[in-house]
């Protein structure tokens, strides 16, 4: 059930008006069946893995919380990490691994027969996986209560506005938010109406329009040239951004509907004048998870410069292979590993540049090409593809190609973004539409439905991070 389809529409529709009319257990008990019902609308079969899941980190923190010896509580982490981690990686890398040792096997000359699995990913376990996980590992470390009502903690688990591609919401957060009585006034549903249709409209008019370029330039065995390349990997780098906080935007305007408060996960990255601030501002929820359940662990920077750069490229590596079971992705995140390395490398002198306009918008652009280039190997189909990619950017052809053809309707599609996201840095406000006056507003929303209608497609098209 996509949030950019008819039947979504009518499903939040009732789940809206039910809500309403419940009391706060009620509400609760309600949302888990609701949830579980969004969930089931892609395959009900893997229900019993979020329930797998939700099971064992429930019984795993009231276990944690009655005892206080050392190594039973380190046992019962390590068995929710067990379970957890082994349903994630029996469905999304066990093929990934074993092709990978045949083919590193056969570098030696011996020959072993990949083990493959036909099996489908279930959508949306990356997320939920790591989202049930930092509840257990919040209680391990005695930084949350554990809660003592499992149909609770299984809405926590399954709250289907960020089920499926986040935020990764934390216990310490979202929990609460289940466990106490909830209001929903006027101005929060106008505001989470708000968030609803900006991300739709990112989603539906901007991201989708651009995925026809993206997509016939990164079809594999295509002959491209070296503009064509560039120009859609800018389209690329917009896509992305605008498919996936569109996502976010209309997961939190529907929860704020519901009287939750879902975390901000984007904030204009590729305003980001360092690739440190870049991953202050891109998927927050994700890269924040790491950094305090792994990058700390490791010990952070508290070890001195070479581990440190160690703890970056670890973190990295594997915030890149969370991302998909192949090797781009892989090499995508010693990407940003590197360049996180070399930014803390370069910071005194950076320093010493100071932080002018002029600078920063130099830093800024600098930022932005970086993170292009990394979009290179998170979009090819694979290694080869990329280089190919990168070799048709650096050597050519230099013909124009469609390249040409896509300028103005870039530019025409990035425009309404650019403006307001320029107009939200400068005033430092990231919901100037709710402060117009109300002509204004209804201005801006029949200029956005007028949109939908001329540049919408037929059936809505799956956001990109499902597959994750």
């Amino acid at each position: 059930m996509l949030f950019n389809s008819l039947d979504f529409a009518v499903f939040l529709a009732l789940v809206l008006a039910l809500t309403l009319v419940l009391g706060h257990r009620a509400q609760n008990r309600f949302l888990l069946v609701a949830s579980y019902a969004f969930y089931a609308a892609w395959d009900w079969r893997f229900l019993a893995l979020i329930a797998i899941s939700t099971a064992v980190d429930f019984t795993v923190g009231l276990r944690l919380e009655r005892t206080d010896e050392p190594g039973r509580r380190k046992a019962l982490a390590a068995a929710s990490l067990t379970v957890n981690l082994g349903i994630l990686g029996f469905f999304k890398y066990a093929g990934f691994f074993a092709e990978s040792l045949a083919e590193l096997a056969g570098v030696f000359g011996v020959t072993l027969s990949a083990f493959t699995l036909d099996v489908v990913l279930p959508v949306g376990i990356s997320f939920y996986t790591f989202q049930t996980l930092s509840y257990t590992l919040d209680v391990y470390r005695r930084q949350v209560p554990a809660t003592h009502d499992l149909l609770d903690f299984a809405l926590y688990v399954a709250f289907f506005p960020q089920l499926v591609a986040g935020p990764i919401e934390r216990a310490t957060r979202l929990l609460p938010q289940v466990q106490a009585p909830r209001t929903v006034g006027v101005a929060s549903v106008v505001s989470g109406g708000w968030l609803v249709f900006w991300g739709l409209f990112k989603k539906v008019v901007i991201a989708d329009n651009l995925a026809p370029l993206v997509d016939a330039v990164y079809a594999p065995g295509a002959t491209v040239s070296g503009p064509e390349v560039l120009l859609a990997t800018y389209a690329f780098a917009f896509q992305i951004y605008c498919d996936f906080s569109g996502y976010t935007d209309i997961a939190r305007g529907v929860a704020r509907m519901l009287g939750f408060d879902l975390m901000r996960n984007f904030d204009l990255p590729y305003l980001a004048s360092s690739v440190t601030d870049f991953w202050r501002r891109w998927h927050v929820s994700l890269s924040t998870w790491l950094r305090d359940y792994l990058y700390i662990p490791l010990g952070g920077n508290r070890k001195g410069a070479s581990r440190t750069r160690v703890n970056l490229m670890l973190t990295m590596l594997l915030g890149g292979l969370w991302h998909g079971a192949a090797w781009t992705f892989v090499i995508w995140g010693a990407y940003h590993g590197a360049l996180l390395v070399l930014h803390r490398a370069l910071s005194p002198l950076l320093a010493r540049l100071g932080d002018g306009r002029p600078v920063r918008v130099l830093r800024v652009a600098v930022v932005f090409h970086l993170v292009c280039l990394g979009w290179v190997f998170f979009r090819a189909e694979d290694l080869p593809h990329a280089l190919s990619l990168l070799g048709a950017l650096v050597v050519g052809p230099w013909s124009a190609g469609v390249a040409g053809q896509w300028m103005l309707p870039l530019a025409v599609l990035l425009a309404p973004l650019l403006v307001l996201q320029a107009f939200e840095a400068w005033t430092g406000d990231r919901a100037p539409v709710m402060r117009l006056p109300v002509a204004a507003r209804s201005l801006v929303y029949v200029v956005m439905f007028t949109a939908f209608v001329l540049l919408g497609e037929d059936g809505g098209q799956p956001f990109v991070y499902f597959q994750f």
